[in-house]
This record gives C-alpha cells, structure tokens and sequence, in this order.
C-alpha cells in the first residue's frame, strides 16, 4: 500500500484531532461548533469563515468514520495524480459550493441548525474519480455490490437527490450535491469546457 499523501494525511490528522478533543473535553466542542460549523444566514451566528471550517468538524464517530474512509480511498490518489495544488484547489472549491448550497437550502426552509462535516467536498471528490477512473471496480460497502466507479457516482448522486427532495433525516443531501456541482465545475474549467470554454486548458 503506497504511502498516504501529505495533504490528505494533514486533512486526515485534523478531522480526527479536532473530532477527539471535543469528545475528551466537552467544554471545547460548544465554542467550536459555535465558531466553526456553517450557521444558517438567518440564525444571526453566521461568519464568512464557517464556509471552510465547517468541514472540520464531524457529528459522530460513524460520520467521522466515513468521510475520513472516503477521504483516504477517493484523495490519496487523486492527490497522487494532480499534485497538492491542484488537489487542495479542488477540495476547496468543492466544500465552498457545497457551503453555498447549503446556505440557501436553509435560506429557503429557514433551518435554524449548523451543518458540520467534510461530506460535501469527499462528493466531489468522488464525482472527480468517477470522471478519471470511470471503469474502475468500487466496493462499496453500502450495499456491498461491485460496481465501475462511473455507475457507483451516479447512483449516489441520484440518491442524494431522491433523498433531498423527499426526506428529513438531518442529513445535508443538498449540499453533497453541490460538493459534487463545485467538482465538476472546477474540472470543466481546468479544461477548458463550456461554460469556460476558451478560458484555460487542462
């Protein structure tokens, strides 16, 4: 097994760190959620920082355990493939577009609840590796059926809609979709396809 990257190994160290020091010591976790989760426009909590630092934080140990999962199989090697730069230009641009539409999914609903975890950009990342690696076998382990990468990013990405659109489980279902909207933006973009045709090439 090849060594983790750099970048998703920090990314790594940093979710599981910032997870274990609000569990060990209650009193932390309050002011970070306070200061770093993605507060609603209208709760009058919200701060231009929180559409970055909201991905640092996790509501469980099994969210924690997913998005960490997917992080090392999706980042390490897309990481490997496009170097830190591009990577961490990729991340970032996938959890701001899934920090906006989370602002206005909320906006709209008038939700009064902060939204925490890295979902949103390990979507985009997950669409970015089905567009790289389309005929790739994944296992998932939900369910656990073998499946080219191509197939397994579309059955997410519909079942993130069909979940948006019809259920109220607290999970943010729209913004993992615009993770994964703010992906496939950057890498039209990189090369140089509509809407930013002519703009810059891969």
């Amino acid at each position: 097994m090849p060594p983790i990257p750099r970048v998703t190994k920090t990314l790594l160290i940093a979710c599981v760190a910032i997870f274990f020091a609000g569990a060990v010591l209650p009193a932390v976790f309050g002011p970070l959620e306070a200061m770093m989760a993605l507060w609603p426009l209208q709760s009058g909590r919200f701060m231009p920082w929180q559409v970055v630092t909201y991905g640092f934080l996790h509501g469980s140990v099994g969210h924690l355990f997913f998005n960490m999962l997917g992080l090392w199989m999706f980042g390490s090697e897309i990481e490997r493939l496009w170097g830190e730069r591009r990577y961490l230009q990729f991340l970032l641009a996938s959890l701001l577009t899934a920090a906006l539409t989370q602002l206005l999914v909320t906006f709209v609903m008038g939700s009064p609840y902060p939204t925490v975890g890295a979902s949103g950009a390990l979507y985009g990342l997950l669409l970015a590796f089905g567009m790289l690696f389309p005929n790739r076998t994944i296992m998932p382990l939900f369910p656990p059926i073998p499946m080219k990468a191509r197939t397994f990013v579309i059955v997410f990405g519909v079942l993130e809609l069909v979940l948006g659109m019809t259920g109220r489980s607290g999970v943010a279902h729209f913004a993992h979709l615009g993770g994964m909207l703010g992906g496939f933006l950057m890498i039209r973009y990189w090369r140089g396809q509509s809407p930013f045709r002519g703009r810059r090439r891969w």
